[in-house]
């Protein structure tokens, strides 16, 4: 079943997106440079975040999540070229070789086997195309990875693990993935609407400050970008 965390918060989650989907779309645009008649996927799309960014730089966009709440709320912004549909990201509902662009952003660190997200994301993805990962990324420091883990569950149970960018650049390697471009991007997260954001609120919130990585103003959480070929 759907995390009902996610369709409790899925108004929120929205509302942001909407406050950051200029800023989102001028990223994509720059860091993608796509040629305009791909057609795209978006896995894990929750509200539709990177597919609507991508909607007016390609042909198609076909965003997928499994909570028809944020679903909902992504149809409601949806343009023409934008659908969106009810799937697990582990068993993509797609032909093999069906896009010419697949992507996920912000999705990794919330499912147990990332492993086969990816390899659903380069199976759907046709020769020749690219593939777009833009998740956290836990700090090269073990000890501090196991503290932002910890912090991001007492946040969000949903949360399972960041990976490091070595054990991303790994799994590319694995699946015959070879890197166009990548960057880092720090992000300062204010404590208190971050822990809005996930709903996290009485004891579980308590627990959440006390032991949030940079005291309880903000932590900076940094996010890696990775555009690969197929």
């Amino acid at each position: 079943m759907p995390d009902d965390r996610f369709a409790r918060t899925a108004q929120r989650v929205a509302e942001r997106q909407d406050e950051h989907a200029a800023e989102l779309a001028a990223k994509v645009h720059a860091f993608v440079l796509p040629r305009g008649d791909e057609r795209a996927l978006d896995v894990g799309t929750g509200a539709g975040a990177l597919a609507l960014a991508l909607a007016p730089l390609v042909r198609e966009v076909v965003g997928l999540d499994r909570v028809p709440e944020l679903l909902a709320l992504a149809r409601e912004r949806a343009t023409a070229n934008a659908t969106f549909v009810e799937g697990d990201a582990e068993r993509l509902p797609f032909e093999a070789w069906s896009f010419d662009l697949a992507g996920t952003l912000r999705t990794l660190h919330h499912v147990a086997r990332p492993e086969l997200v990816l390899a659903e994301l380069v199976r759907v993805t046709r020769p020749g195309g690219r593939i777009l990962v833009v998740d956290q990324i836990a700090p090269v420091d073990p000890l501090a990875a196991i503290a932002v883990d910890r912090f991001e569950r007492a946040r969000d149970p949903g949360h399972t693990r960041l990976l490091p960018d070595i054990d991303l650049r790994q799994l590319f390697e694995a699946n015959g993935l070879v890197l166009v471009r990548d960057r880092r991007e720090s992000e300062r997260r204010p404590l208190d609407a971050y822990l809005d954001l996930a709903a996290c609120a009485g004891e579980e919130r308590e627990r959440a400050v006390a032991i949030a990585p940079e005291g309880i103003a903000s932590y900076t959480a940094t996010l890696g970008w990775y555009l690969l070929a197929r």
